[in-house]
Order: structure tokens, then sequence, then C-alpha cells
């Protein structure tokens, strides 16, 4: 389209010849320019400014700016604003304006103004105006991002926590209580290794949409991060109401989420903090509420738990655990950490066989047990550094012992499932093994079947290739895992050790006998040692020995002793023991197991 330029000419003196101005007009297609009359009246209108306002050349041309692209709240000031230009010389300062459409729709531009024959009869503004509908397209974009997850669109953290900042002064003045929803779908990470993070992806926005069915006007949804969704609800006003809506949403997640032709089954650990009982601020009852969801996944996932501050406590002591025990380990165990060993003796002649490494932690404020320490290490990614630290100092203490003349007793170290699952944690027990001299007939491990089962092709190899070198590999807490009993039969092990749960009651439980008889004649057809745990009486030792249990270890006739009290008892002679003599006299919390 040719663009007039009508208005340019000389019958009011204006020279026709300012080919540089005409040049720079129709050099700009993207520039919405346009030209007034001393009366505001449209000369000229490019075709950028058709595109911007709406209106076509014919359209504009002689209608005035006011009644054209200004608001009605700006007209007035426009005009004003126009006469002191032409009478007084006072410029049109350029800005940011939202001019108006002509369907109506505001119209945001950088608008800059010209004047020419500024000091004759007919002077000419032309107005330069720069689409911003981009940059504020843009700045509305960043601002989405900042307040919101891209991913599912709900209000991220910053935002939630504002929001319930304000909904917690609503609460207060009306004397409302709320309930926070600290929620995390159990094993996640899974899906993201085996699916892959476009699924995982999808599993979210699916998780995040079925939580909203839960949502009611005044609640909050928010995406956290990673697979954590916090939910607020307000006016819920007794335990009973939240434990209601808990109820509620795990039944819900009891369907599987169908997802690109999957059907998912998925499990959320979920943490509850209450106000006011919980806290009075935002970031207080989101934070108890992550620290009730925390220790619902300790309990074993796919649960929920109430905050309170014996639970904070807890959890601020563990933190302390982690970080003191990652000092000690450090210092190569601080003077702190121990192993005592526990004698394994013969059912029938009652002379010691084999010896258990049990880890103790005797801190200056007093004995910690290791079901405390052994699973803050395992949360923490310290049992790694733990398990190594007790390989080496039972390697340590055999090679030790030898060089005084004490040998053939075997020292059996407990291996974690973190442990197990490390690529090269039996490639390091050989490694120490040989630093210290060591035999593998001087050094067992033990390992529980479910760490067995769950062992990968990797880990069976490794422990394949150390059961042909003589290693001995023992199942520990036989009986309370898996029930089948076919995995015998694939796993490279030499000894199961009956669980002392089934001891305890033998003498009085017709069932815990059965059970303690087909496992010693099983183990016996598959020709395994089998060990008896926890044996405390001499009834209990009596129906072993008629089953035919290879070894006991138990109260009955050792506790659990440190090194230089295992080297006076081998020393002298390793006699039965004296039980009148007060051998069995000891604290049972150190009968713990040490790092399973």
């Amino acid at each position: 389209m040719q663009t007039s330029m009508v208005g340019l000419s000389t019958s009011k003196g204006l020279p026709v010849s300012d080919q540089r101005f005409r040049e720079l007009l129709e050099s700009l297609p993207r520039v919405a320019v346009q030209g007034y009359d001393s009366q505001r009246r449209v000369i000229y209108w490019n075709e950028a400014s058709e595109r911007l306002y709406g209106y076509s050349e014919q359209e504009a041309r002689g209608r005035c700016l006011e009644t054209l692209v200004i608001p009605e709240t700006m007209a007035d000031v426009v005009v004003d604003a126009h006469h002191a230009w032409v009478s007084q010389g006072i410029e049109i300062p350029s800005s940011e304006l939202e001019l108006k459409h002509k369907s109506g729709a505001p119209v945001p531009v950088f608008s800059h103004h010209v004047m020419l024959g500024e000091r004759t009869d007919n002077p000419l503004m032309f107005c330069i105006d720069i689409d911003l509908a981009g940059e504020r397209k843009v700045q509305r974009d960043l601002d989405y991002m900042t307040r919101f997850d891209p991913l599912t669109e709900l209000p991220n953290r910053q935002t939630f926590e504002s929001e319930l900042g304000e909904a917690l002064s609503e609460c207060q003045r009306h004397d409302d209580t709320l309930m926070v929803l600290f929620l995390d779908i159990d094993h996640f990470t899974e899906i993201n290794d085996t699916l892959g993070y476009e699924m995982g992806d999808r599993v979210i926005r699916s998780v995040a949409k079925r939580l909203q069915g839960f949502q009611r006007n005044q609640d909050l949804l928010s995406r956290f991060g990673g697979d954590e969704f916090v939910l607020a609800m307000p006016r819920l006003d007794y335990e009973s109401d939240a434990l209601s809506v808990v109820e509620r949403i795990r039944q819900d997640f009891q369907r599987p989420f169908e997802i690109e032709g999957r059907q998912l089954l998925l499990r959320l650990s979920i943490g509850i903090s209450l106000y006011p009982e919980n806290g009075s601020e935002a970031a207080e009852l989101v934070r108890n509420a992550d620290v009730a969801k925390h220790r619902a996944k300790l309990a074993g996932r796919d649960g929920y738990q109430f905050f309170n501050q014996e639970v904070r406590n807890e959890m601020l002591h563990q933190h302390h655990l982690a970080g003191r025990l990652q000092s000690l380990l450090n210092q190569d165990g601080g003077g702190e950490l121990s192993l005592h060993y526990q004698p394994q003796v013969a059912a029938r002649s009652e002379r010691i066989e084999s010896f258990e490494a049990l880890l103790r932690w005797h801190s200056p404020e007093g004995y910690i047990p290791p079901s405390d320490f052994v699973k803050v290490a395992e949360r923490t990614n310290l049992i790694e550094r733990l398990g190594d630290w007790v390989i080496r100092q039972a390697c340590r203490q055999q090679a030790e012992w030898r060089a005084m003349g004490l040998k053939g007793y075997r020292i059996d170290i407990n291996i974690s499932g973190r442990q197990a699952i490390s690529s090269d944690v039996f490639t390091r027990l050989e490694a120490y093994v040989e630093e210290y001299g060591l035999t593998p007939r001087d050094i067992g491990i033990e390992l529980t079947e479910n760490v067995l089962i769950d062992a990968d092709i990797k880990v069976r190899d490794s422990l394949r290739a150390l059961y042909d070198r003589g290693y001995k590999i023992a199942i520990d807490d036989f009986g309370t895992g898996y029930s089948s009993m076919s995995y015998l039969k694939l796993l490279p092990v030499t000894a199961l050790k009956i669980d002392r749960s089934f001891v305890i009651e033998c003498a009085q439980e017709p069932k815990d006998r059965a059970i303690m008889e087909a496992t010693v004649f099983l183990g016996h057809r598959l020709g395994l040692e089998v060990v008896a745990e926890g044996v405390e009486n001499e009834q209990q030792l009596e129906l072993l020995r008629e089953m035919r249990c290879d070894l006991i270890q138990g109260y009955y006739f050792y506790k659990p002793m440190a090194a230089t009290d295992i080297q006076r008892l081998l020393l002298g002679g390793n006699n039965p023991p004296n039980r009148a003599s007060g051998a069995l006299a000891s604290d049972k919390g150190a009968a713990a197991p040490g790092c399973h």
C-alpha cells in the first residue's frame, strides 16, 4: 500500500522537500507512525499503525487523536499537553502509555513525539509508537515463572508461603485453625530411573491434578519441587477432621494412574502440622509438616505422621548424631567407636568357634545404641564409611590376635543393605584382608535374607567369588524376611542364623519350635551350618541340642565383650564358661546388632 503524505505541503510554509523525514517514516514498517495537524486530526497513518490500532488509513484520516486511540480518562490530559506544546513550546515527553485499540482493548506502547513546523501557522505532530505487547507478555511470563511451577502450573514455594501467611492472618483474626499437609511420592526416583524423566514429569502432572480434586476454594496447593507437594486447608477444627482428609487422599491413591498406556500405583508419605498447635508462621508450619513427613518415611512409607515436639526433638537429635558420627569417622573413631565381639560356641562342646563383630558407640554423654545411629548413618549416606571402618577394625583386631598366637577363630562382620549395593564393598573387604595378612578363613560376612534377595546380578557375582575363595557367608535373622525357600539353592551362602525372636519363645511356643526344627533340618540338608542367636537359658540350649543345631550365640554363654576381654578368655584356654561366675551379667542393650 502506498502511504499518502497528505499535509506535507507548501501551503502553510512547510518545506515539501523534507525527503529525509519522508524516508524515515516509510522505512519503519514495524513502528507505528501517525501524523496530526494543529487540530490533532490524522493526516498520516502508516501500515504499522493499522496493525497496532486496528483502523485502516481511510478510517483514521481526519479523525481527532483524542477520540481515536486515546482512552476517555486520558483525553483531557492529551489535549492540554498538545495545546501547551503548540502555544508554549512545552514538549510532550516520551513515555509508556496504554492507548486504545479499535476493539476497545488496551494497547501498551512506548510513544515518542515530534513537532514539525513548531513556529508556523500549521504545526504538525507526529507520534512514533512502539508496541510493548511482546515485552509485557515476556514480563507476565517472567512474573508467572517466578510465582508458579511451570510443570504443574501450581503456585511455587515462595508464592505458597506468601499466600499461606495471608491465610494465617485470616485464621488469627477469626480464631480459625488450619492444617498443612506435606506430601511426598514414595520411590519416585525409581520411576525416573526405570521409565525416564518424561514419564516422571507426566506422573508429577497427574498427581497434581488428582490432588487438586481435594482442594476447596479456600485451600492452597503448591508443588515445592521434585516430587513434593504441600496442601494448606483452613478451618479444619479437629485432628479427626485432618485425619479424615488424609484417609480420603490415601484411599484415592489406591486407584492406579493411567499414564501413556501404563498403570502405575503410587503411594504417598504425608506429614501433618496444625495451626496454632504446631506453629504460627507459614515457614514454621511447612517445616514441621516436612519433619513429620520424614518420620512417616522412616516408619516404612505409605503412611502419615502428625507433627509434635517429640518428633522435632527426635529429628534434631538424629541431625546431631549424624554430625557427631561424621566427625568421629574423620578421626578414625575418635576413641568413641569400638567393636565388641560376641562368641559363637559349639552346641555340644561349648568351645568358642567364632565371633560376631558388633559396633558400639560410647560417647561422653553415655552409650548410644546401634538402633539409633545405624538408621541415621543409612539415611545420611554415612553407612558405607561406617561399614568400612568396621571391616578395617575387625581385620586389624584379627591380625593382632593372630600375632599373639590366637588363631583359628573367625570374625563375622555384618554388611548392611546399603553397603551391599555398593559396587566395590566386597573388593574393599578383600583388600583389607590382604592388607592385614589374613586369609578368607579369618573373616566372614553376614547379610539379611532380604538384602540377598534384592541383590542385583553384580552383587551375587561378587558373593559367588567370595564363596569360591573360601569366605563364610551367613544369612542373618533367617526366617524374618522372605517366606520362599527356593532362593537358598541360588545364593552362595554357608550358614543360616536363626533369629532370636524364634529362640526366645521356643520352649513355650510350639510354632516357634517347629520353625526352628525345620530351619535346622533344611540347613543341614543343604550342607549349611546353622547358628541360633539369642540363647539365654538352659532350656533353650537343650532344645537346640536336640535339634542338632551347630553353633549357639547368646547371653547364656557370653555377652558381647571388648577385644581385651576376648584376649583374656582365649589366652585362658577357651574353656567352656563357668556360668555361675557371672559371665551372663550384662546390659542387654549392648547386644543390639551392630551394623545390620
